[in-house]
């Protein structure tokens, strides 16, 4: 574990350095915004792919759904001027805005939502969050600007789930282009991308709502610490929502240039762990692992102590949250001891799939030194975000994988019957199910617990932490979000002020 954090120990002083040196090009009057990110997205339609990135381009800037989920992490009208709920919880009934108009003209009415969400839902459906339109029976259409959803059964998260960017609405003579040109309702629309470098969007001129301060947004995607704080410090980027570098936040903290604010996401950040492939079928061994990993020590090498501790797939800013950090205390001792009761021999070899982000290629590395520890060998397997959806996400060809998800309130992905951890019990699925036939509030508290102590027993991953949101931006802009309830960039509000 030394080894590896002298290493990030040099690229701290290497960045250090160039804040020493580089001078920010002074901001002037202007409606125009660079935003730095460090992951460019596989595709720019939200419908077709599990990238977070994918919603941080696109996400209330680009398209738009029925519901939107706003900054404090509340379910708020989006084309949906308004709603009522039936009394048996079954059939939502939407007031959708008139004079909604797509990019390329078309307009959006009813018909739009009945293709959207059975597009979603169909069997031959791309969706990465599929099971969230599963409870739809029928749309129907009682006029070009109501839309009836019944559902088979109530659902307590159906509100919030359509506001994902998942559930966002697409134009059926474009939906089959959008990703890579993507049309939807938002207050921008997309202009160019250069694969590998950034996506240009303009303001929206026909836009059915408040018209944005920025004329023109660019999306810049750099992937290395050091060159994201070399181009925030040039001036060449304007603003990150999420950096990259938190060992440099005090520097950037102390330069009046910049803004940096300190804020919550919803990425659980996990070592993943297949379990339908021996010894992790073994709970056991996934146990193990938990002890074996020193949560706090891993934080700090590699989030500079920034990031909250878990024990299970939830968060604070989540109803319902109990703190299950202490679950699993690290614990080598013991991490051995239940390692050798499974039959776990001494040299033992596995992969540990690392996607591109920092947090990932960083914490693999303290991780793999942790897990030596405790007699297993670990081989670190760099992978990018195609190669890792397909392999790990898609065919569930792994051993362990480091991830963030970065969806709110996503128990149900445990309740799934395939996933690519899979995951498989009786009893967390029945617990799931009453919790989405719960009408009480105190009962889906009550069930959201018992679900996250189900979790924290099983251990089907070693929950580890929640990213922080590290923003940082030219101190002259207002109007980012501070916190991350879903993964977005929403730029709707964001304006350059003096």
């Amino acid at each position: 574990m030394g080894d590896a954090r002298t290493r990030w120990s040099a690229r701290r002083w290497l960045i250090a350095g160039l804040l020493a040196t580089l001078c920010a090009t002074p901001a002037l009057a202007r409606d125009a915004l660079t935003l730095g990110m460090v992951l460019e997205p596989p595709g720019l339609d939200p419908t077709a792919g599990a990238a977070a990135a994918i919603r941080e381009v696109t996400y209330d800037n680009i398209f738009e759904g029925l519901t939107r989920i706003d900054g404090a992490g509340h379910v708020v009208p989006g084309l949906a001027a308004s709603w009522t709920i039936s009394p048996d919880g079954k059939a939502y009934t939407f007031a959708l805005h008139s004079g909604v108009i797509f990019h390329d003209g078309t307009e959006f009415n009813c018909a739009i939502v009945q293709f959207s969400y059975n597009r979603a839902r169909a069997p031959d459906s791309t969706n990465a969050q599929k099971e969230l339109f599963e409870p739809i029976a029928d749309i129907a259409c009682p006029d070009p600007h109501t839309a009836v959803v019944t559902l088979k059964r109530p659902d307590a998260a159906f509100l919030f789930g359509m506001g994902w960017g998942d559930a966002v609405m697409v134009a059926p003579n474009s939906a089959a282009g959008n990703q890579t040109h993507p049309i939807g309702t938002g207050p921008f629309r997309f202009t160019n991308w250069v694969k590998g470098d950034r996506v240009e969007m303009a303001r929206f001129d026909h836009y059915w709502g408040a018209a944005p301060k920025l004329a023109r947004v660019t999306f810049k995607f750099v992937a290395d610490p050091a060159a994201a704080a070399a181009a925030l410090l040039a001036g060449d980027i304007d603003a990150f929502g999420n950096f990259p570098a938190p060992e440099i936040l005090p520097q950037l903290r102390a330069d009046g240039r910049f803004a940096v604010v300190i804020g919550s996401t919803e990425g659980k950040t996990i070592l993943a762990l297949n379990n339908a492939r021996k010894p992790f079928d073994d709970i056991r061994v996934r146990r193990a692992l938990a002890y074996a990993i020193d949560r706090k020590a891993l934080v700090q090498a590699t989030m500079s102590g920034l990031g909250t501790i878990i024990g299970s797939h939830y968060t604070p800013n989540d109803p319902g949250f109990i703190d299950l950090a202490g679950t699993y205390p690290y614990d080598p001792t013991r991490a051995k001891a239940l390692l050798a009761e499974a039959g776990i021999a001494s040299g033992t070899h596995f992969t540990l799939a690392l996607p591109p982000p920092p947090y990932a290629r960083r914490g693999g590395e303290v991780i793999a030194a942790m897990l030596e520890e405790v007699g297993l060998h670990v081989e670190l397997v760099p992978m990018e975000w195609a190669e890792w959806l397909d392999q790990v996400f898609k065919r569930s060809d792994f051993d362990m994988t480091m991830i963030s998800h970065t969806e709110a309130r996503d128990l149900a992905i445990y309740a799934r019957d395939h996933y690519y951890f899979n995951y498989h019990s009786d009893a967390f699925r029945s617990l799931y199910q009453t919790y989405l036939d719960a009408t009480d509030p105190r009962t889906e508290i009550d069930l959201l617990q018992k679900m996250q102590r189900q979790l924290a027993t099983d251990e089907p991953n070693v929950f580890l932490y929640v990213l922080p949101k590290l923003g940082v931006w030219n101190a002259r802009l207002h109007g980012f979000w501070v916190n991350d309830p879903i993964p977005a960039n929403d730029l709707s509000a964001v304006a350059w002020g003096e």
